[in-house]
């Protein structure tokens, strides 16, 4: 005889697969007709499915976006998070730069997703936006390796990577024209940053982690009111991930 918590665990087990399948289904028909172009009818079809399927797991088509969203951040964060070979704080700033852009770089549509204001009214929930924030605490714990502490700082390293990515993606897609240009501008990026080097009145010190610099997705939730990310994010545009 089942058991009703085994019952629960099981209806909720099939319902986390339904939901993912549907999200993958909408991860595909993105990346052929653009964010934007996502229709409920069109993604049933895709999933194999009725419209009003899709809304028995899904309220709306935010939703939809949302549990992208999360997704997207999800990996960023993870991607981020990974061990470096080297133990040089430069090197290791380089390394992250490079991996941050890769991301970016590697699926277009999700990068618009985590780091570009490309879906009117559509703001990620606080769940969703979580691991762009453990995504950028990951750089600033970088930058702080690296004797950088001020937050101007923060905002200027995701521009310069987001600012890369936007060049190559828009000219030289599948290409590295700016890509390769990571490393270079880490180095100009340092000798701006270190302590001495920047202008005669120093910025605010660093918070923590709170947003996306450049963050492309306003957080309307007044405990999380911000600009701009990471992106992955990015408020006025991850100052996205």
């Amino acid at each position: 005889m089942i058991r009703t918590g085994e019952t629960a665990s099981w209806r909720e087990a099939r319902r986390r697969s339904a939901r993912d399948a549907i999200v993958e289904a909408a991860w595909a028909l993105v990346g052929e007709v653009g964010l934007a172009g996502l229709s409920l009818r069109d993604l049933a079809r895709r999933a194999g499915i009725t419209t009003p399927t899709v809304y028995s797991y899904f309220e709306s088509k935010n939703a939809i976006y949302d549990a992208m969203f999360g997704q997207a951040a999800e990996q960023f964060a993870s991607r981020m998070a990974q061990p470096h070979d080297s133990e040089d704080p430069r090197e290791v700033l380089a390394a992250t730069a490079r991996r941050f852009a890769g991301f970016c770089a590697s699926d277009p549509v999700r990068y618009q997703l985590l780091f570009q204001r490309t879906l009117p009214g559509f703001a990620p929930s606080a769940e969703s936006y979580a691991p762009a924030i453990r995504a950028l605490g990951v750089l600033r714990e970088v930058l702080a390796r690296n004797a950088i502490t001020e937050a101007r700082h923060l905002d200027l390293a995701t521009a310069l990577v987001t600012g890369l990515v936007d060049q190559q993606l828009s000219n030289d897609p599948g290409g590295d024209r700016w890509i390769r240009l990571i490393d270079e501008s880490v180095d100009m990026f340092l000798a701006h940053c270190l302590p001495g080097r920047g202008p005669a009145r120093p910025g605010p010190a660093l918070p923590e982690p709170t947003e996306i610099p450049n963050e492309q997705h306003e957080q309307r939730d007044d405990r999380r009111q911000h600009h701009r990310a990471a992106g992955p994010r990015r408020g006025d545009a991850p100052s996205g991930a």
